[in-house]
């Protein structure tokens, strides 16, 4: 008598596990078709509008600051240091001795070699008293005096190389700091010290082959050593390399700069104004889609996305020249480019202007 009401329960319960589950799929079912229809939409995108303004062809490059002359104070030969005069940080004139290396075994080379010398020449003044009156012959005389000229020849071998030990200032100019101590035992690899010219200042920088038209000798550039600086230097062309380097086909600038003391070694922007302004459609740079072989901008035409392949130029901060693929009056789209599919409808939430595009990014 107890089975018909436990059945009873059982099939209720059933019952009311199929209406959730129907219920709930069909809600799943209805919030899946919202989303649908949400995606199918039109994407919302910003664009501006393509037009041709005045922009100036400013060129920038990266330079380095060097020195008018720079060497590194090396001794030609291998010795012990036995002076050294490193006036650190301080200016020298040119043959200041900054160092000499111990040459006593050279100067007793020189020493015997004179010796040597004066009873050599004796002999060839006897010698050359006896062939006067035919005391000798002419082979020993000879032989005699080749043996004299000898001994002068090992003298100035010797002092060549004693001049070696001495090490001079090659011109005048700062000395850097000392890279070694006294009594040290140096050799051609070690540094002495540094001494650079620091009366004119150079400016090093290279910049694309294709820009080989606006560098002219004499022509002036522009140069910004530091970023807060609000004032820029002045420098003066007075080289170009004449081969354009192969790896990177780079040409290799020098200029002199005009004012101002930047320490060599210091890295500096270079500026060059590369032609007169021009006109030309910018667009943002970041609104450029890269691809393996083309680079795309997506135009709007009759309320869908166009994607077209597009040829850049010159670049600015933020914005990038477009010389192919571009029409003035055309819509550009700045944001919303990953929403739009080629050929879909597209919703322009508004249209901007070069500069509030770059700002919003």
């Amino acid at each position: 008598m107890y089975l018909l009401p436990k059945k009873l329960h059982f099939f209720c319960f059933v019952t009311f596990s199929a209406i959730m589950v129907v219920a709930c799929g069909d809600k799943k079912q209805e919030a899946a078709s919202k989303d649908r229809q949400k995606s199918s939409g039109p994407a919302e995108v910003d664009v501006i509008i393509a037009a041709s303004q005045s922009i100036s062809n400013i060129v920038e490059a990266n330079g380095t600051v060097v020195a008018n002359e720079y060497v590194e104070l090396r001794p030609e030969v291998t010795g012990r240091l036995i002076y050294l005069n490193v006036p650190e940080g301080k200016f020298v004139n040119k043959g200041t001795v900054i160092a000499r290396i111990n040459d006593a075994d050279l100067q007793a080379q020189i020493a015997k070699s004179k010796v040597q010398l004066d009873l050599a020449e004796k002999t060839v003044d006897r010698y050359k008293q006896l062939l006067a009156v035919n005391g000798m012959n002419q082979s020993d005389y000879d032989v005699a005096l080749n043996q004299m000229n000898g001994y002068k020849a090992d003298i100035a071998y010797y002092q060549a190389l004693i001049d070696k030990t001495v090490i001079k200032a090659p011109f005048s100019g700062i000395v850097g700091l000392r890279q070694v101590s006294p009594g040290a035992y140096v050799s051609s690899t070690n540094i002495i010290a540094t001494i650079q010219q620091l009366d004119k200042i150079k400016i090093d920088f290279t910049i694309p082959e294709n820009y080989n038209s606006i560098i002219k000798m004499g022509g002036t550039v522009r140069i910004k050593v530091d970023e807060n600086e609000q004032s820029d230097l002045k420098a003066t062309i007075i080289a170009i390399e004449p081969q354009v380097t192969a790896a990177t086909r780079n040409l290799k600038v020098r200029t002199v700069l005009q004012n101002g003391k930047p320490n060599p070694g210091a890295f500096v922007k270079v500026f060059i104004n590369a032609s007169t302004e021009k006109k030309a459609i910018m667009v943002p740079t970041n609104c450029i889609i890269p691809d393996d072989k083309n680079k795309q901008l997506v135009l709007v035409k009759n309320g869908h996305a166009n994607f077209v392949n597009v040829e850049t130029g010159d670049r600015e901060a933020s914005n990038v020249e477009i010389t192919k693929g571009v029409n003035p009056g055309d819509s550009v789209v700045v944001t919303g480019v990953l929403f739009a599919r080629p050929k879909s409808p597209v919703h322009i939430r508004s249209v901007k202007k070069l500069d509030q595009s770059v700002a919003t990014q």
